[in-house]
């Protein structure tokens, strides 16, 4: 080698980097499942006892029983998600307010089907069209009081600091929280089990499918699938997207954006509805304080999968929700948001901009 010339990275040096860059995610989002998996199959999980003696099994039930559990929880959270990155994709403002507008619309469908006389009596076709009637209760309600929001806080700021409609963002999330305060009390309130979520709907290889489960992603799937279409191909979602890329542009091209901006509010609440309700029939329980959590979790799921991609959104709402419930079994409640967030820290270091996510106006 001539003298002075720079030395060469090692090869192997250079291979790992590569192999972790572009593998690294994969195995990181693995880990957890992979390893719990391999421990079930070796070591075993305790099921019962018989005579004094332990029974063990060594398959892969336990795991899949907390996929599915983290799957209808994920579902839940990545509906709240969406109404995060909408927002943020739209204004760069993330609605703090947005987590307690969902737990209004838990309180809403909770009332209303109370209201109509809905309970563990009620013959199918009655539930069925009860529920269905709540549900666009819920979602007319989450979504005009959104729009309200949007409408008497955020517009009125739209040329402020950026400090100024965060700060207010909170104090709309502490006026929502003392109105669930206000609504149901201080202490968490159950709710009648509607659906009886703990019956089995069907088993796959030994794993139980619950009424709840089955609920939480028939639910979700359709109107993941609709925002999905409307922003794609609908002209108003069109119109969202030229909004979020460049609103100067969008309004010289003829698009109303003061209005666009409040139709994403409106879309973002009529999802925190639908939350609200299947968060009521599959927790069996409402608090005034839940949406502050919930939106924690959602935000976190927004930021992970990519803040402003609602694919991204789904698929940290989905990640969330398995790695919570895997934490809640194995290593208890008290570990599992240390969990999340060290997930989340590992996520932002290998990919900053989330699984999904792409470059927004403020990041160039």
């Amino acid at each position: 080698m001539a003298a002075g010339a720079p030395a060469a990275a090692p090869r192997p040096l250079i291979a790992a980097r590569r192999f972790f860059g572009r593998w690294g995610l994969v195995i990181a989002l693995a880990a957890l499942p992979v390893y719990y998996g391999v421990r079930d199959l070796t070591v075993g999980y305790q099921v019962g006892v018989v005579g004094g003696h332990a029974v063990i099994h060594h398959d892969l039930t336990k795991l899949g029983d907390n996929i599915v559990a983290g799957i209808s929880n994920g579902t839940i959270w990545a509906l709240i998600a969406i109404g995060y990155t909408l927002v943020y994709g739209i204004i760069e403002l993330i609605n703090f307010a947005h987590g307690d507008v969902f737990m209004i619309g838990s309180l809403t469908a909770v009332g209303f089907w109370a209201t109509i006389g809905i309970g563990l009596a009620t013959g199918t076709v009655g539930l069925i069209a009860g529920l269905l009637l709540t549900l666009l209760v819920a979602m007319a309600v989450c979504g005009s009081l959104n729009v309200l929001i949007e409408r008497v806080g955020y517009r009125p700021l739209r040329n402020a600091p950026k400090l100024a409609p965060l700060i207010t963002a909170v104090g709309f999330s502490f006026i929502l929280q003392n109105v669930g305060l206000l609504w149901i009390g201080g202490s968490p309130i159950g709710v009648s089990d509607l659906l009886r979520e703990n019956d089995t709907v069907f088993t796959i290889s030994g794993v139980a499918i619950h009424r709840a489960d089955v609920l939480a992603v028939l639910v979700t799937i359709p109107f993941v699938i609709g925002v999905t279409y409307f922003l794609a191909h609908a002209r108003a979602g069109r119109a969202m997207r030229a909004t979020a890329q460049d609103p100067e542009a969008a309004r010289l091209m003829g698009i109303n954006v003061d209005r666009t901006i409040s139709l994403t509010f409106l879309l973002g609440g009529l999802l925190a509805g639908v939350a609200g309700l299947v968060y009521a029939l599959y927790q069996t329980n409402i608090w005034y304080f839940q949406g502050f959590r919930a939106g924690l979790i959602a935000f976190t799921a927004a930021v992970m999968g990519g803040i402003g991609n609602v694919r991204g959104a789904v698929l940290g709402g989905l990640i969330i929700g398995i790695i919570q419930q895997l934490s809640d079994a194995r290593l208890g409640p008290q570990w599992t948001e240390a969990v999340v967030f060290g997930y989340l820290i590992m996520i932002m270091t290998l990919r900053p901009r989330g699984l999904l996510g792409e470059e927004t106006r403020e990041a160039g």
